[in-house]
Parts: C-alpha cells; sequence; structure tokens
C-alpha cells in the first residue's frame, strides 16, 4: 500500500488572498487550512503535510500549532534547513520533517535540496531530529550523488522531487525522466533509505508514478486542492487514494 499525504498548503493560499491581516490575532478567516486537514483525514489521508516558509506566504504559525493538536493521523512539517526552523520543529515535535530549499522568488518549491553543496547543514538539522525522535525526509532530485549524501548524514528518508518528471508529462523528455526516477527509487532502497515522492502530482500522472518502485508515500496538494473546488475535500481525497492503490 502506498500512503498518501494531502500538503493544505494551497487552502491557505486561498484564505491569505483575503485575509492574510487578519490571521495574525486568529480572526475568523475562510477557508481554514485545520478544517481543510480533518477532512481529508475523514477522507482516508494518511497524514497531513504542511511548508511553513520564511515569508510565511500561505501555512503560519498559528495554523502548524493548532494542527499539532488536532492531526489525528501524523503531521509532516515541510521546512528550510535553518536554525529557526531547527528550533521550532523541535518545539512543535511533528511526526515527520521534510527539509526543502526555499526561494523568495518561486511561487512553490522548484529543484530539490542540494544535499551535497549543504552537507554541515543538512548533517546538524537530522541529527537534531534523529535525536529527538522526529523523521526526517530530504527533499531531493532523483540523482545518484543527492541519494548518496543523504544516505551519508543519516537520513531515515527521502522524498524525491517529481516536478520535473510532471512538467515533461507532455513532452518526449517524459520517459528520460520517468527513468530518473524509478532509478533513484532504486538506489535509495539500496542505500537503506525509505522513499516517498512528491510535486506535481495530479490524477492523471498518478498512474505512472505509482509504479515507482519502493514508494512508501507520495504527498500531494495542489491538485487534491484544485480538485475539492469543484467536488468538495473528503471525495477528492478518497479519488487520489484510490488513484495511488490500484491494481498494477
Amino acid at each position: 500500500m502506498i500512503f498518501l499525504g494531502v500538503n493544505i498548503d494551497h487552502c491557505a493560499t486561498l484564505r491569505q488572498a483575503r485575509y492574510r491581516d487578519a490571521t495574525a490575532d486568529g480572526g475568523a478567516v475562510e477557508p481554514d487550512p485545520v478544517a481543510f486537514a480533518a477532512a481529508a483525514e475523514r477522507a482516508g489521508a494518511d497524514g497531513i503535510t504542511v511548508h511553513l516558509r520564511e515569508d510565511r506566504r500561505h501555512i503560519q504559525e498559528r495554523d502548524v500549532w493548532r494542527l499539532r493538536d488536532t492531526v489525528r493521523t501524523r503531521l509532516n512539517l515541510e521546512m528550510a534547513c535553518t536554525p529557526e526552523m531547527t528550533a521550532l520543529a523541535l518545539k512543535l515535535m511533528p511526526a515527520f520533517v521534510c527539509l526543502v530549499p526555499e526561494n523568495r522568488r518561486e511561487v512553490t518549491t522548484e529543484g530539490g535540496l542540494d544535499v551535497v553543496g549543504n552537507r554541515d547543514r543538512v548533517r546538524d538539522c537530522v541529527a537534531a531530529m534523529n535525536a529527538a525522535g522526529i523523521k526526517a525526509s530530504l527533499f531531493i532530485d532523483p540523482d545518484a550523488p543527492q541519494i548518496d549524501a543523504s544516505a551519508d548524514l543519516g537520513a531515515p528518508f527521502v522524498e524525491l522531487h517529481t516536478g520535473a518528471y510532471a512538467h515533461a508529462y507532455f513532452t518526449p523528455r517524459r520517459a528520460g525522466e520517468f527513468e530518473r526516477l524509478r532509478a533513484g527509487a532504486k538506489l535509495a532502497h539500496a542505500r537503506g533509505l525509505t522513499v516517498n515522492a512528491g510535486h506535481g502530482i495530479n490524477y492523471e500522472n498518478i498512474a505512472e508514478v505509482r509504479t515507482i518502485p519502493h514508494l512508501y508515500e507520495l504527498n500531494i496538494g495542489h491538485s487534491i486542492v484544485s480538485r475539492a473546488v469543484f467536488t468538495g475535500v473528503e471525495e477528492a481525497v478518497r479519488e487520489m487514494k484510490r488513484r495511488a492503490n490500484l491494481e498494477t
């Protein structure tokens, strides 16, 4: 079985479009990402993922603390590999953290974390999470040097960045990008890493994504939030979970 983590960031994006100033004091605002998370869990989500960005463009700290107290499955905090976020994670104590790169100019995370080029920072953060009993994942491109470095630094999980594959889906590059993911998953598994995947996965390309070997969990957000606009949260989550676990 492949687990489904539902990323609720873009529910918060919609809220912030109207209520950017109101969230600081906890005023009544909509849509509430915490309510979205609860509906996703009712529909069978195996975990809830949020990215607390440095610029707080969507998820706010108040959201994260409320989720810590209400999520019944497991909370996965996506975060930059910084002392500030490390300290917050150690106070929050989510079940999982996923270390991701951040660029203020990007709309959403584009590209994987450069573990090779940031070995010391990543090692320190992973060690702190391991010591606290928080399971750390590194969001990386499916390339051998990044996978090897992740294993060498003691990360128990990697999340393979599927964005390049998703962007290439309707182009001749699709086969090559998919093979990168397959090879990356095989290498990660061989190095003792548990393999997750995420970014750009939707209701169409999931049919191929779910055949990547050794998958433990898929983290999917934008596509589910988009579908929920038309069908409601629970139906959107049920449909994605069903597609993730169809017989191959």
